[in-house]
């Protein structure tokens, strides 16, 4: 199931994370929410294969830990959304559609 492109109006604003915004529910290690909110990345069903964070031409992303969670011990952070181009390149290349961009939430 890819990331809802509407969590922002569905989800909760939880918290923040490295200066990113946490979209709930929460409940680690297992849940840990949508992060981010102009890139956002679906925690859930991010598995980290880190495509994005590698071929993202203006290094948005970061890895963080997440340890325990059933997916991957690991994430990538969208650390730097305010840097994004919307080139779209991280929505394209992931594998579990775990990313949304969208100009609108800037």
């Amino acid at each position: 199931m890819a990331i809802d492109p509407n969590f922002d109006v569905n989800r909760e604003k939880v918290g923040e994370e490295n200066g990113v915004d946490v979209w709930g529910p929460v409940d680690p290690p297992e849940k840990l929410g949508i992060h981010g909110t102009h890139v956002a990345v679906d925690y859930d069903i991010c598995f980290a294969d880190g495509a994005c964070l590698e071929n993202c031409p203006v290094d948005v992303f970061t890895w963080v830990d997440t340890p325990d969670h059933p997916e991957s011990d690991r994430k990538v952070e969208p650390t730097r959304e305010d840097q994004c181009i919307d080139c779209m390149l991280c929505v394209d290349i992931c594998p579990v559609d775990a990313i949304d961009v969208d100009a609108s939430r800037k």
